[in-house]
């Protein structure tokens, strides 16, 4: 599913794309299930643009697969035929997740959690990954104080579950509707979401929170809550000239594409019952338009999943 031309859900398509195999280091997956991302939009609308721009259409968006190995290539060991697997995928071109067939690095895949099924297991490594490098950027020690915008989204829960498994105090945002469940993913306080969430974050911890997770995309605004020589994580890039010694920790997910030690990390801490995996609904991938719809209408806990046939 994508796009010859940029615009709206209706754009997206079925697309034809050149069948691959598996070169040296790579698996080839059968894809059964693909989460639906706020990063796709981007893809499907033109923000992307300049960056497609380098090869010709149609443009595929997706960044998380899950499904069956159908082929190996040379040197890769670890997996067989027929292994339930989950990847991240970098977009480029037509290879983007939301594909029947996929071909990716093996560094990129590791096994799908034991307990689970594909569609579970596709909501987990772009996410997963990229709430990982937000706390492997920001380096808490045990018993640090860490501030999490968009805390009942899928990045905001993960990062939430992680940073307790590393041992740190956690103070996150939800809307009333969400607190309940902001609370059962492990934050020890939560506080009213909105534009001036700093000033909640301040007063729960007023000697200021040692680094924030900022998966709100609120940026310059929660700075506030930092205390001097705190850090934050930014999920979109933004970074700005440093005060008070705060550290800006751009995330780009790129950075973790080939981490797979990292990748099957998660996998463990799913099959520990340390992370939860959560999808909000599912769709047939022939209509990954209405999925879109969906996503930019806003308020989904979890994450969009379009299903392939087996």
């Amino acid at each position: 599913m994508g796009v010859t031309e940029f615009g709206g859900p209706e754009a997206l398509d079925v697309v034809e794309a050149p069948e691959q195999h598996a070169g040296p280091g790579e698996v080839r997956i059968s894809v059964r299930a693909a989460t639906v991302n706020p990063t796709d939009t981007f893809t499907r609308n033109g923000a992307r643009a300049e960056q497609l721009s380098q090869e010709p259409p149609p443009y595929v968006p997706g960044m998380d697969a899950a499904g069956v190995i159908d082929e190996i290539g040379e040197g890769v060991t670890g997996f067989a035929t027929g292994d339930h697997v989950m990847a991240i995928v970098i977009p480029h071109g037509s290879h983007g997740a939301y594909a029947d067939g996929l071909v990716v690095q093996a560094e990129s895949v590791t096994h799908v959690p034991a307990g689970t099924d594909d569609v579970a297991a596709s909501t987990l490594p772009m996410n997963g990954l990229t709430a990982r490098l937000a706390l492997d950027r920001l380096d808490l020690s045990p018993g640090s104080t860490l501030a999490v915008t968009g805390a009942a989204g899928a990045f905001g829960g993960y990062a939430i579950q992680l940073a307790k498994a590393d041992g740190l105090r956690v103070v996150a945002d939800a809307s009333e509707q969400d607190t309940e469940l902001v609370k059962q993913l492990g934050a020890d306080i939560v506080v009213p979401r909105g534009e001036d969430v700093a000033d909640r974050f301040r007063e729960a911890v007023p000697e200021g929170v040692d680094g924030v997770a900022d998966g709100a995309v609120l940026n310059e605004r929660v700075v506030p809550a930092i205390r001097d020589g705190g850090g934050i994580a930014t999920v979109r890039g933004f970074s700005t000239e440093a005060e008070r010694g705060i550290t800006y920790h751009p995330v780009w997910i790129y950075h973790y594409r080939n981490e797979q030690a990292k990748l099957d990390r998660l996998r463990q801490q799913v099959e520990q019952g340390a992370v939860t995996l959560r999808v909000a609904r599912t769709f047939p991938a022939t209509q990954a338009s209405d999925a879109h719809r969906v996503l930019e209408d806003g308020g989904t806990r979890g994450r969009l999943v379009l299903e392939f046939p087996a």
